[in-house]
């Protein structure tokens, strides 16, 4: 992790993007990350630039912590391609796919196995993504094949606008696993404020 980010140079970030987004500079879907800057800067502390970083929708966060720089991420996000924000040089890969990541995550885990490569990999979902069939066969798999892939799940409640712990309960359970929670910021998509009719 770069050793000048702050949460509130994170924040400052991401209120840059969506001042974008409110001009119309961005014209495709936007995720963005809010309250949960500190538990970021905690777990990225352990992340190596060897490292593998796989990211979700809701990536730049990750992106700007894993050490790509502040310019690349943004003119990524203004070529609308925040939510599949990809930079090899970093070894830094996102889907906008729901779970998808994750087979491709456990499978970099598995070939640093194989070449005896001093590597960690790192996989972020969210709490809806946690309760999901290819989540728990990814990390049964990594469990019990000892792969150096840590698992992030970042819950803020919601699965999209759902409650999650209404709809899925609650089955998280692996010392493969890093969970916490925050409050978002933002909405699921954009940056729009609610507003009663």
């Amino acid at each position: 992790m770069s050793p000048q980010i702050t949460e509130e140079y994170l924040i400052a970030f991401e209120k840059s993007v969506e001042d974008l987004y409110l001009q119309a500079k961005i014209k495709s879907p936007v995720h963005f990350s809010g309250g949960n800057e500190s538990q970021l800067i905690e777990i990225f502390k352990n992340v190596k630039p060897s490292d593998w970083v796989f990211s979700t929708h809701r990536s730049h966060y990750h992106a700007l912590l894993k050490g790509i720089p502040e310019e690349i991420v943004k003119e990524e996000i203004l070529q609308n391609r925040s939510i599949h924000l990809n930079n090899r040089d970093y070894k830094f890969f996102t889907s906008a796919i729901v779970g998808g990541i994750l087979p491709i995550a456990v499978g970099t885990a598995l070939g640093a196995k194989l070449k005896h490569l001093d590597e960690h990999v790192w996989a972020f979902v969210g709490d809806m993504a946690a309760e999901m069939g290819i989540f728990h066969e990814c990390a049964k798999y990594s469990a019990r094949n000892n792969l150096a892939i840590t698992f992030v799940v970042e819950d803020n409640g919601m699965s999209v606008d759902t409650p999650t712990q209404k709809v899925w309960g609650d089955s998280l359970s692996s010392p493969k696993i890093i969970k916490y929670s925050y409050t978002r910021v933002y909405p699921h998509h954009g940056c729009g404020k609610w507003v009663q009719f």
